[in-house]
């Protein structure tokens, strides 16, 4: 049988260290790299007369989707090779195309989905995350998400520390030379309160700004949970967002052990969600308190495998190997593992 990870040419070292792990323990493994499709890769899909054949075929090798155990489902860039210098209208369409057909393919893979789309597609709600979080016990920060700059101002007066805004979506703005500039989490002045016309235009994010004795990434797979920790308050440009410095910082991370409770919070928010992996952003304050933000259903960690040295690949591999021999059917396609109390 073989293991079909789903990503992008350009992702990271994590899906290397992971095929890796996966060979080494005497598994198949196929890379489908969906910034190739359709240029590139070729896809066969058919159905007649009861039976059905999906094959996959990229520049080394040919994979028919019947010998699919278990899908890790990266990264997606589905159409991207299709050249802009056709008709705009007729690249839209043929984007769409591309992805209605790859949605379809993935959805009728019989064997273990880490993780089902469906299932990732809710937990990117933010808000219901936030939702979900206060309610099996974990502390949020005090969150507004407006159009309204009366709101805001309100929200400013009421939170007792200063307050930041951030945006819900993966938001970049990309220069003239197609750079990607990230929108960070930003600290809100007295000049940005009184400058809220164009929320007219655009909803944003506010939340009071939390007090960092440490930022944590918890890595959660299946029923393992590994956390890490780094001062962001030592790098001035890191203070309200790690990743503004992640750079500066990637060797800065220590393990960190998270308080058997909120690790069980943390099981049952994945739960809730049918997520068996999840990349959690959590603020530990000076007075030792564990403030929740998001999770990321298909969050990064290929740092962490580095510093502190996290064998997270190694239990990725692991959990799709250990789930391929559960039985293939459309009705038994996930397999959340996580044990709480």
């Amino acid at each position: 049988m073989t293991i079909l990870i789903i990503t992008h040419s350009q992702d990271n070292e994590s899906i290397l260290s992971v095929m890796a792990a996966i060979e080494a323990r005497g598994e198949k493994v196929f890379r489908f790299d969906t910034d190739k499709f359709p240029t590139e890769i070729q896809l066969d899909i058919a159905y007649s007369n009861g039976s059905q054949n999906i094959i996959i075929a990229n520049e080394q090798q040919k994979l028919n989707l019947k010998e699919v155990s278990a899908v890790w489902y990266r990264r997606i860039a589905i159409g991207a090779r299709i050249p802009r210098s056709m008709d705009k209208q007729l690249r839209q369409a043929a984007i769409q195309e591309s992805r209605t057909t790859i949605a379809g393919m993935i959805a009728s893979i019989k064997g273990f989905h880490l993780d089902k789309v469906v299932n990732i597609r809710l937990a990117e709600n933010k808000q219901l995350q936030l939702q979900v979080a206060e309610e099996i016990g974990l502390k949020i920060p005090r969150t507004l998400i407006t159009n309204n700059p009366e709101a805001v101002k309100q929200f400013a007066q009421e939170c007792q520390q200063d307050i930041v805004t951030k945006m819900l979506s993966s938001f970049a703005i990309y220069d003239n030379l197609g750079q990607e500039k990230v929108v960070f989490t930003n600290p809100v002045t007295s000049e940005d309160i009184n400058n809220l016309d164009g929320l007219n235009l655009c909803p944003m994010t506010f939340q009071e700004k939390i007090s960092k004795a440490l930022e944590l990434r918890t890595i959660i797979v299946g029923d393992n949970v590994f956390t890490a920790a780094v001062d962001s308050q030592a790098v001035h440009q890191a203070r309200y967002d790690w990743r503004r410095e992640g750079v500066a910082l990637i060797n800065a991370w220590q393990p960190h052990d998270l308080p058997k409770d909120v690790e069980q919070k943390l099981l049952k928010l994945m739960a809730y969600f049918g997520l068996n992996y999840g990349a959690i952003d959590i603020i530990l304050t000076p007075d030792g308190e564990y403030v929740f933000l998001e999770v990321n259903p298909v969050g990064e960690f290929f740092w962490l495998e580095n510093s502190p040295g996290l064998p997270i690949s190694q239990t990725i591999a692991e959990l799709l190997i250990n789930c391929s021999h559960q039985p293939k059917s459309l009705f038994d396609q996930t397999k959340v593992i996580h044990t709480v109390n």
